[in-house]
């Protein structure tokens, strides 16, 4: 039999673990029953682009060899850009396709040009702007900047991000995406970039966790009527 005092302190331990952990362990069940219960495509806001779209086939562009790019071509995309052909070389630079002109970034216009093409047609734009940098926890981290944000109308607070260097449309964010990425934040407990799952707060969190599963077993053990029963049956029978 386990003595009273370390039953006791075992007790302790297990209850104050719980209160300590209760929350995170609330935000663990919330965020994935918040992930089980959504689609994946609509959290990416495929219900907002116009999947049919397909890129314009351009023809007469002049040969990507007679640019001047320094140091040579290592990569190589082709933009549509107000209708326009651009190549965007190496990652770094626009030159039109059919004149040769380096580009140093897309305007407005034409950044709502690339948006439209992306982004179903009954969608009412309420605002553009430039942004030309943002912080750890922005919804648009870790992509190209400056880059112009197309706001639109409607309860879902949508909004499209079209870099300005290269003209691509990056991304869509919304109401439901922002939810996910809150959930996701508390569920990796990555504070700071949200994806990494190696962080020492997750990991001593899930140490905690254990500890506390482990010392409810053992008090289910040691405190049991059952098994407290059937220990002193087997006493007996010796």
């Amino acid at each position: 039999m386990v003595k009273r005092k370390t039953a006791n302190w075992i007790r302790k331990s297990h209850r104050y673990l719980g209160i300590f952990l209760g929350i995170q362990f609330l935000m663990w069940t919330v965020s994935g029953l918040y992930f089980s219960w959504t689609d994946i495509d609509d959290i990416h806001g495929d219900h907002f682009k116009n999947m049919d779209y397909q890129p314009t086939a351009f023809s007469g562009l002049m040969a990507p060899s007679s640019l001047n790019v320094p140091k040579g071509i290592k990569s190589i995309e082709i933009r549509d850009i107000n209708g326009q052909p651009y190549y965007w070389i190496n990652k770094s630079h626009l030159y039109n396709a059919l004149d040769g002109k380096m580009k140093s970034s897309i305007n407005q216009d034409e950044a709502l040009y690339v948006a439209n093409n992306y982004v179903k047609d009954e969608l009412k734009v309420a605002d553009v702007k430039l942004i030309e940098e943002v912080g750890k926890h922005h919804e648009y981290r870790e992509k190209l900047l400056p880059a112009y944000v197309i706001s639109y109308q409607g309860a879902d607070n949508l909004k499209a991000y079209v870099s300005a260097i290269d003209g691509k449309f990056q991304t869509v964010r919304h109401r439901d995406w922002r939810i996910f990425d809150f959930l996701w934040m508390t569920h990796t407990m990555d504070y700071e970039g949200r994806d990494d799952f190696n962080t020492a707060v997750l990991r001593a969190f899930s140490l905690l966790g254990l500890i506390t599963v482990l010392s409810g077993f053992i008090l289910w053990y040691i405190s049991s009527p059952s098994l407290i029963k059937l220990k002193k049956r087997l006493k007996i029978k010796r």
